[in-house]
């Protein structure tokens, strides 16, 4: 008869090692895009977000701003 303990044991480090598996995952494709220019700056954000309620209102950042 198995330890019920044991099970469960063994089911969170599988699951703490698929996670951590879909995270460099998502880490290398976030990379990937920065490398290739995909993302916004911080200044740019900044710019529009300032930009909120005013007269000149900016249009959201694109990739590469």
């Amino acid at each position: 008869m198995s330890d019920p303990g044991n099970e469960f044991s063994e089911e969170a480090v599988v699951f703490v090692f698929e996670e951590a598996g879909e995270l460099d995952a998502r880490e290398q494709k976030a990379m990937a895009d920065i490398d290739a220019g995909r993302f916004v700056t911080h200044e740019a954000v900044v710019r529009w977000l300032k930009s909120w309620g005013t007269d000149n209102e900016l249009p959201p950042p694109k990739c590469g701003d």
